[in-house]
């Protein structure tokens, strides 16, 4: 494996310096090559615990980003970034998500949009979803 990648909590601040609701992450190449790579083995890039504490401290409740987990692929069973987010163990909270590997074409731009996140009804601990996005008109 590889050298470690990281997104940090200080590159996320300065892409979204104040995040909604709901954020997408994006990494870079965004080609659509991700839509089939096998990242088995690759050590792909994740997110910094601070990174993910930070965002559910400014009232982040969905994270989406295009890798296939925020946590190193190697770890030990830690999850250091969905515990961070979900602030497990110490006081849990059920009304936030994590989807990962999700692909946004570059032809959809940086910015505000309207998403209707569809989450199937699994009685599970991970569910398969379909953030939808939808352009918001300046009027």
């Amino acid at each position: 494996m590889g050298e470690d990648g990281i997104i940090t909590l200080d590159q996320i601040k300065s892409a979204c310096p104040s995040p909604s609701d709901a954020i997408i992450i994006r990494t870079l190449p965004n080609d659509k090559n991700k839509l089939s790579k096998n990242y088995s083995n690759t050590n792909p890039p994740y997110l910094e615990e601070a990174a993910a504490t930070w965002l559910r401290e400014q009232g982040v409740r969905h994270l989406m980003i295009d890798l296939p987990s925020v946590d190193r692929e190697e770890d030990g069973g830690k999850l250091l970034a969905h515990h961070a987010f979900w602030n497990h163990p110490n006081e849990t909270r059920f009304d936030g998500t994590i989807t990962e590997l999700v692909f946004v074409a570059d032809e959809i731009e940086d910015g505000l949009y309207f998403m209707n996140l569809q989450v199937a009804p699994f009685v599970n601990d991970a569910a398969p979803s379909r953030p939808l996005l939808f352009e918001l008109n300046k009027i």
